[in-house]
């Protein structure tokens, strides 16, 4: 076997690093003009945000440098981490609007749900391609995997942080999904998943539900919960084809878009760039989902498959529920913009995800597969 990270940042794709720098670029720019003229902050948000860029591109190369092997022998652990990250954030964390989601190091502030988006694909890739099974899975079959899922989602939910168990539930889906379950099982999931549709209506918080009454009828309360989407709509609309220019954003510049450094970062993007830029905004993104894809259908293990997959879906998710948010398409959860939204500990999870592909594209040039046990 080759030494371990021997050439392997020789192997990189300059058309990769090229779509990622643009995007980069462009969530740079638009955090910058969306954060200019409101509140002030003793560090200007676009400064915090270069630092965690830098954080972010450190951490990625840092997994590329990680064998491939390595990452999956120690799977579970770097989940374990994650899991415990989460119990002391719910007895220790920092509460910040009725929400425990963050722990204090120093001047900065970590969101360990998101991390656990990463380590939640990175402990199922690890048992599904150490458990294989031909023909499907039964629901038996599941219960490891279910556990595995189910700990941090129910620990998310009580911190509570709605969009980040959305995205757990959804990647989870998507990844058994892929492995493929028993017909039987199938529809068993199916139908169990709309009979807990009004118990999950039933735990859910008031302004939780007030989110979706207002996706579904805006104009209930236009001044109230409806008031950010409504913003979020004029902003878009207002926009046109090509945009009213760079820091010419009416409704960010005026502060009528509610949490436009986060949530709605998006509606700020396409109100100075239009119809125009969206399409590159959406061009760049489908080239780095497709690219972790086409990296998953060439991984030399069924371990790099699904890591590159939940990757894939992790970014997907992501973009369409944050866009879908901002345009009125879907509800408000709280879901923000790959490499777009203010936010460190997504930031680091987003480039940690890059990161896991790059791992495995560069694995593909370097180590024989890893059989199946």
């Amino acid at each position: 076997m080759p030494t371990l990270n021997k050439n392997r940042f020789r192997f990189f794709s300059v058309f990769f690093f090229l779509v990622l720098f643009l995007l980069c670029l462009m969530g740079g720019v638009t955090l910058y003009s969306a954060t200019q003229g409101g509140e002030g902050y003793r560090v200007p948000l676009h400064h915090k945000q270069a630092v965690w860029y830098v954080l972010g591109l450190a951490s990625m190369l840092f997994l590329v440098w990680v064998g491939h092997r390595h990452l999956e022998h120690h799977a579970y652990l770097v989940y374990g981490f994650s899991l415990g990250l989460l119990v002391i954030v719910l007895l220790f964390g920092r509460s910040i609007a009725g929400a425990r989601r963050w722990i204090e190091l120093g001047p900065l502030q970590f969101q360990p749900s998101e991390l656990m988006k990463i380590t939640l694909i990175l402990a199922l890739a690890k048992y599904f391609h150490s458990n294989p099974r031909e023909g499907g899975y039964t629901l038996w079959q599941l219960k490891v995997p279910f556990l595995i899922f189910l700990v941090p989602f129910l620990l998310v939910l009580l911190e509570p942080d709605l969009g980040t168990a959305i995205i757990l539930l959804l990647l989870f889906a998507g990844i058994i999904v892929f492995v493929g379950l028993t017909r039987r099982s199938f529809v068993t999931l199916l139908l169990l998943g709309v009979a807990s549709l009004p118990l999950g209506w039933s735990s859910l918080k008031p302004y939780q539900k007030e989110r979706i009454l207002n996706f579904l009828d805006p104009s209930r309360d236009p001044l109230g919960t409806g008031y950010h989407l409504t913003q979020s709509k004029i902003a878009i609309g207002s926009g046109g084809l090509w945009g009213k220019g760079f820091m010419k954003s009416t409704q960010a510049r005026l502060r009528f878009l509610p949490e436009q450094q986060t949530d709605f970062i998006f509606s700020v993007f396409v109100e100075e760039w239009g119809f125009a830029g969206s399409l590159v905004l959406f061009a760049g993104f489908l080239l780095l989902i497709f690219w972790a894809l086409n990296i998953a259908s060439s991984a030399k293990d069924r371990f790099g498959t699904i890591l590159c997959l939940g990757v894939a879906l992790f970014l997907a998710w992501h973009v369409v529920i944050n866009v879908g948010m901002c345009m009125g398409l879907l509800p408000v959860v709280g879901i923000p913009l790959p490499l777009f939204s203010y936010g460190g500990s997504f930031m680091l999870a987003v480039f940690l995800g890059i990161g896991l592909l790059l791992n495995v594209y560069v694995n593909r040039f370097i180590f024989q597969p890893t059989p199946y046990r």
